[in-house]
């Protein structure tokens, strides 16, 4: 999934998701207990400005919605879910594609979620290949008729894709992170968060460079890469973020001052991510 954001901003993403039950660390190190309930959409300003926030439910699948294929037999092999956000792909839509081998219908009841966010789907399509169903939807604000350019909203998108998922499809919870906070069964394999992480930095001509991060997956995460990387003053211009299973990987466009990220910076960016990625909890005992 990418990050699209306008070309030569500074996004100043203000704290807010909110997570079901789970424990995310905040920027200072503190931790915090979220639930589900609004998530806190940050606007692109010019650099050092705050947006005010405006809530946005997250919603869970209408009850009476249904997947139009059925999930399979338990004793076949649960593939690996897969939620790509795309922002490069399409210049005027934000594009998701879903993939969980072939037990994914229309997904009607996750496009009706997605609305409820104040999104409109503007177009639809599914392929199949050998590693299963494509869902793929075009994504735009229904008041504006633009992409998605926030980054709390674009993780409000993802949650809500795997908030569905598992809902109505909850053989998957043991194969996603999430299914520590939103599903019936976590997974039964542990990452050590380490040996996951990894932060490379490329040129990616004279005026921005390409920043690619992979992690182990959790709530919040979008939000945070964003946040990491734009206090230090690094525009992030457009990405893709992808959920895979346990880990999160995601591609940014940078820029510092409209040029590359020269080697110094690079390395700082590098380090500041991987601080922050290999140690996201605090022990409240040890305050």
């Amino acid at each position: 999934m990418a990050v699209a954001i306008a070309a030569g901003t500074t996004v100043r993403v203000c704290s807010g998701l909110k997570i079901v039950e789970n424990h995310l660390q905040n920027h200072n190190g503190f931790t915090k207990k979220f639930l589900i309930s609004d998530v806190q959409r940050c606007q692109i300003f010019p650099k050092g400005r705050l947006s005010s926030s405006v809530a946005v439910k997250v919603p869970r699948a209408s009850s009476t919605a249904s997947v139009e294929d059925g999930s399979s037999s338990g004793t076949d092999t649960v593939p690996t879910p897969k939620v790509i956000i795309d922002q490069d792909s399409d210049p005027n839509a934000t594009v998701v594609e879903i993939t969980f081998g072939d037990r994914l219908g229309a997904l009607l009841d996750t496009m009706n979620s997605l609305k409820n966010l104040g999104l409109n789907v503007v177009k639809a399509n599914v392929f199949l290949d050998s590693s299963g169903k494509h869902n793929t939807f075009c994504i735009t604000k229904a008041d504006t008729g633009r992409k998605v350019e926030e980054p709390e909203l674009l993780e409000a998108i993802r949650l809500t894709i795997i908030n569905n998922l598992l809902e109505y499809h909850p053989e998957s919870s043991a194969q996603l992170a999430m299914g520590v906070a939103f599903g019936i069964e976590p997974p039964k394999q542990e990452i050590d968060v380490d040996i996951a992480t990894h932060v490379n930095i490329y040129d990616d001509g004279p005026d921005r460079s390409l920043l690619y991060v992979e992690s182990a997956d959790r709530p919040g995460l979008l939000v945070d890469l964003v946040k990491i990387i734009t206090d230090i003053n690094v525009s992030v211009q457009s990405g893709e973020f992808d959920t895979e299973g346990l880990l999160a990987k995601a591609k940014f466009h940078v820029s510092y001052r409209d040029k590359a990220i020269i080697k110094p910076l690079q390395q700082v960016i590098s380090n500041s991510l991987r601080y922050f990625l290999r140690r996201p909890f605090t022990d409240d005992a040890s305050f």
